[in-house]
């Protein structure tokens, strides 16, 4: 009914830039609040970053200054620019949309398949 679909993970040198982005797309009456999570091997995802349909954003310590995050014009789209690349910020980014659809009485959380970043040393 809700589809997420990330793109735009990859291999990159330390000190380099990616930018990730995310579609969620299906019978969707409304979006709030879009973020990215990073997950690695033994660890619980932890968020990156969020930004909410009225325009507030919020960062994990690690990334302030460094990632951006912002929502498309047409608001089922989000981006995450992510400069000055650290081998720390590897690992399976994946993209959370709480999405409201006809048939539920609120906003549900809808998660995509995540896409791989790698950061080399």
């Amino acid at each position: 009914q809700v589809q997420v679909v990330e793109s735009g993970g990859g291999l990159v040198q330390a000190g380099g830039s990616l930018r990730l982005s995310c579609a969620a797309s299906g019978s969707i009456v409304g979006i709030n609040t879009m973020g990215w999570y990073r997950q690695v091997p033994g660890k619980q995802r932890e968020l990156v970053a969020a930004a909410t349909s009225g325009g507030s954003t919020n960062y994990a310590d690690s990334v302030k200054g460094r990632f951006t995050i912002s929502r498309g014009n047409a608001k089922n789209t989000m981006y995450l620019q992510m400069n000055s690349l650290k081998p720390e910020d590897t690992g399976v980014y994946y993209c959370n949309a709480y999405v409201k659809v006809a048939t539920a009485a609120g906003f549900l959380p809808y998660w995509g398949q995540g896409t791989q970043v790698t950061v080399s040393s």
